[in-house]
């Protein structure tokens, strides 16, 4: 959590680039990336959102267990260690902003119910589930073939992943041949390090030099890194690589690919306990805000546009399992 927070900070009075889309409405409080320069934008992080926010289909929230409708609360979980600009805390240091809990917020609108978000650790959001202290997740939660054994899911992004390299650099990554000998960072444990892996195997296989990985602990750790000339590109999650684009301008993505590699376009979903009845109404909602548009206002709001589903599936293919 405190490395998330330091990362709003440091990027706070930094240069913006042309990436993100306009704000909504009032959103000109605490900005990042906010120049006043014509084309610019600047994001919100202040705990004053002025959030997208839809209204009661009463024929999409009769989809809704009748024990939820009575209670009148959507309990939704969220991870605590989210990096921005999916769900990290605002300026006041105790407000949950971002991407998840403003599309969390617009399905709870369309479903007649109030949200309660909590903030827990990523392993707490399945024991949440599994016990149903959460209705829901709403957290960069990827479909995968494993995950459908235990969980519905209703999908509402694409999952990509990005290089992330200094601004002005002319390399561009297209497939393993293109990191060949090159330093890349990459955090332990992801599908973005299995990928990096299987290029650098791939490449070692050709004749090519294989990639040289290097692990951080921190995120600041890694655009340091970048900065300094110490690595040549860092592979994440493309929503924090857009992100740390459009809010410190320093950087650029030269590579965007799926989170499940050449196999499966990988994608997030609002995940919810199987046979828990709503991920019906979750997919219904979901479908209703992207026809409206208000979901495309929020992920324009959070420079996520180019991440947009035009339709919520429910259990589509996911990532196989190892």
């Amino acid at each position: 959590m405190k490395t998330r927070r330091t990362l709003v900070a440091a990027v706070a009075a930094l240069t913006a680039t042309a990436l993100l889309g306009g704000c909504g409405d009032g959103d000109v409080r605490e900005t990042v990336g906010s120049t006043g320069t014509k084309g610019a934008s600047s994001i919100n992080i202040g705990p004053d959102q002025h959030r997208v926010r839809g209204k009661k289909v009463a024929s999409i929230a009769a989809k809704v267990p009748a024990a939820i409708r009575a209670r009148g609360t959507l309990r939704i979980g969220g991870s605590a260690d989210a990096s921005p600009p999916l769900g990290f805390y605002a300026t006041d240091d105790k407000t949950r902003i971002g991407s998840e809990i403003d599309l969390a917020t617009l399905v709870a609108d369309t479903l007649g119910l109030k949200v309660d978000f909590q903030a827990v650790s990523w392993e707490n959001l399945f024991v949440g589930l599994d016990s149903s202290k959460f209705d829901g997740v709403f957290s960069n939660v990827t479909v995968t073939e494993e995950r459908k054994q235990k969980y519905d899911f209703a999908t509402y992004r694409l999952d990509d992943l990005a290089f992330e390299a200094k601004k002005g650099t002319s390399w561009r990554v297209k497939g393993p041949r293109d990191v060949a000998g090159k330093t890349v960072s990459v955090a332990s444990g992801t599908n973005q390090e299995k990928i990096l892996v299987d290029w650098s195997k791939q490449n070692q296989k050709a004749g090519r030099k294989p990639v040289d990985i290097k692990y951080f602990q921190k995120d600041t750790d890694y655009y340091l890194a970048l900065q300094s000339g110490r690595i040549d590109a860092y592979f994440g999650p493309h929503p924090t690589s857009a992100y740390h684009v459009a809010s410190a301008g320093q950087t650029q993505v030269i590579g965007r690919f799926s989170g499940g590699g050449e196999q499966v376009q990988g994608k997030i979903a609002a995940t919810t306990r199987k046979g828990s009845g709503l991920v019906d109404a979750y997919a219904a909602a979901l479908d209703h805000v992207i026809e409206d548009g208000s979901y495309a206002k929020v992920l324009k709001r959070w420079g996520l546009a180019g991440e947009a589903v035009k339709k919520s599936e429910i259990n589509p293919p996911g990532l196989p399992t190892p």
